[in-house]
């Protein structure tokens, strides 16, 4: 989605608006709420009254505005943020700012081990302004070109404003600001504006202090988050149509924005001849190189050979064994696209997604078989293997010849082989998915057998979506892998859950359909922006360990996440330990 600032003004009823003082309407306030704060819809607001935020340039900072009425129902009917001033009169334009509704979705029934009770939890951030038009999205209505002459519908059910705040409730606005990347260091100072139908408006200030120093555009983190075929059911729409594909681009877009990689559409990729060689046409080429450097693509998967396909033991076939021909077609494969990468300076980060969760004997074979293959093609190509750097079974075969990337689950995480596969030159990431404690094979199974890492579902704190990168971190663990951020739920923004066959609030779901909006691409979530940020922490870890070492960033890292279960729960001190992080990082420039 576009990062502009947008002001909106909804005039009903009245052409002039002065300020309430909080003596002339003393049952409406706003409150500030920081980005992994969550408050209720009937919840007493709490939070200071102003907003005071810190962030890098080229980094993203939020912060939440609650509207809250005590006393009499009010409508809302718009907000603005201003120009922030700075130092010398720098400026940060408001057009760096997007405002959002947070919506409130329902939890029918909770996750298991969920740490929130079902009902009404805030989440999906609804734009005020349509992304693709640049316009104000419409609340319903009808209208009559002239009288008693047919009407017709217009608008949308759900929009950003205005919106309706009845008394002893209240409704958060979310307020998303990017810094540029060439704001002077320093203070800045604006002022946000909340109007309100028939009684003027409410302000706050907003304080936003900047450090000295730029985040990168692609994202130092490696990640994979699956791709968006899915996409296509939500908005019953052809995946092989036009409309698809610039849907599909809104979302690749919109992971952009939140420092994660997108998927490569397959229509940009080569073609793959029969032969197993590649065709690459000159006009697909070009598209794909204009692809990888706008959205700042740091990891390449290469698709899995459409050869060599290996079958399982109930076929009655060798699932072990490739045909010759057909072991000849996918060398030519691998070879080649690695080939095509090098040539073009794109084969850092490439790798082969070879086996998601291998749990019998005979995938460890045929991780081994398929792992061979591709590294007799092209030593350099890294394989991804879904699994823990243990072995399920010690009486299995070793795969780790196999293996480049290991990928266990959170739970699944043992420090001591994580290290030794380090060492020897392997990389580790990490994914979640569902609600799996440490399985019984865990090398220090009594010790872990009934701890919790921070799942990820909707009735959960937002921190856990945030603090992963630092666990990461603390381990050594380069890379952070989920399977989907658009899987099929019950109903999207109904009852956004992932049945399977448990009841997962949110699992692999971290964007909405705009349909309900007339916008035909993503709608974030506020676990997303929480993703976002702790991608973005992350980026302070590199700036120091770069400068610094390592032992500078652990000591930071330590208070945070000093493992997978007792990791920060309270969202002030990991902010506290972030100013801290930016100011070491800030000594060393």
């Amino acid at each position: 989605m576009k990062s502009r600032a947008w002001v909106v003004f909804v005039i009903l009823a009245f052409a002039a608006v002065s300020t309430i003082s909080a003596a002339e309407a003393p049952v409406v306030r706003l409150t500030v709420l920081n980005s992994m704060e969550r408050i209720g819809q009937d919840q007493e607001p709490y939070g200071p009254a102003e907003a005071n935020i810190a962030a890098a340039r080229n980094e993203w900072e939020s912060f939440q505005v609650v509207v809250g009425t005590s006393g009499e129902n009010i409508q809302v009917t718009g907000a603005e943020i201003s120009d922030l001033t700075g130092p010398n009169g720098a400026k940060i334009s408001k057009e760096q700012v997007t405002l959002y509704r947070e919506e409130y979705v329902r939890v029918r029934k909770s996750t298991p081990r969920a740490e929130l009770p079902p009902g009404l939890h805030a989440d999906p951030l609804v734009p005020f302004v349509n992304p693709i038009t640049g316009e104000l999205i419409e609340p319903r209505r009808r209208v009559q070109e002239r009288w008693g002459g047919p009407s017709k519908t217009l608008g949308h059910d759900m929009v950003g404003v205005p919106f309706e705040v009845f008394r002893g409730q209240n409704q958060p606005i979310w307020v998303d600001l990017h810094v540029p990347k060439d704001a002077p260091a320093g203070d800045y100072r604006g002022t946000f504006r909340v109007r309100i139908r028939e009684k003027g408006a409410l302000e706050i200030p907003v304080v936003l202090t900047v450090w000295n120093f730029t985040l990168p555009d692609r994202p130092t983190h490696g990640n994979h988050f699956g791709n968006f075929r899915n996409v296509a059911r939500f908005f019953d729409v052809d995946p092989a149509s036009d409309r698809f594909r610039e849907i599909e681009m809104r979302y690749c877009r919109a992971m952009v924005e939140h420092r994660l990689n997108p998927p490569i559409p397959t229509y940009l990729l080569p073609e793959v001849n029969q032969d197993g060689s590649l065709a690459i046409a000159p006009e697909r080429h070009e598209a794909l190189k204009k692809y990888l450097a706008e959205m700042h693509v740091s990891e390449f998967e290469v698709p899995r050979a459409p050869f060599a396909r290996l079958s399982v033991a109930a076929t009655g076939t060798d699932y072990a064994t490739i045909p010759p021909q057909e072991r000849e077609k996918a060398l030519r494969y691998y070879r080649g696209y690695f080939d095509y990468l090098k040539q073009n300076g794109w084969q850092e980060g490439a790798f082969v997604y070879l086996w998601d969760e291998p749990n019998l004997k005979e995938n460890y074979e045929q991780v081994l078989v398929l792992g061979q293959l591709v590294h007799e093609a092209s030593p350099e190509l890294k394989c991804l293997v879904v699994e823990q750097t243990y072995p399920h079974d010690p009486s299995w075969p070793d795969i780790d010849p196999a293996v480049d990337i290991w990928c266990p689950l959170w739970a699944f995480i043992d420090r001591d082989t994580i290290e030794q596969k380090i060492a020897e030159g392997d990389q580790v990431w990490s994914y979640t998915a569902l609600v799996q404690r440490a399985p019984s094979y865990h090398p220090q199974y009594e010790q872990v057998k009934g701890l919790d890492p921070p799942y990820w579902h909707i009735d959960r704190p937002l921190i856990v979506y945030r603090v992963p990168t630092w666990i990461n971190r603390q381990y050594g663990i380069t890379g952070l892998l989920y399977w989907t951020t658009v899987t099929t739920v019950l109903d999207p923004w109904n009852n956004p859950a992932f049945a399977h066959p448990g009841h997962y609030n949110g699992g692999g779901y971290l964007f909405y359909p705009g349909l309900p909006f007339g916008v035909d691409g993503p709608v974030a979530s506020m676990r997303l922006k929480n993703l976002r940020d702790g991608m973005e922490d992350y980026e302070y870890f590199a700036l120091l360990q770069a400068k610094s070492g390592d032992a500078a960033v652990k000591q930071f890292v330590d208070k945070v996440a000093p493992n997978w279960w007792d990791y920060c729960r309270d969202p002030q001190v990991l902010l506290d330990v972030r100013r801290q992080l930016a100011e070491k990082v800030e000594a060393t420039e």
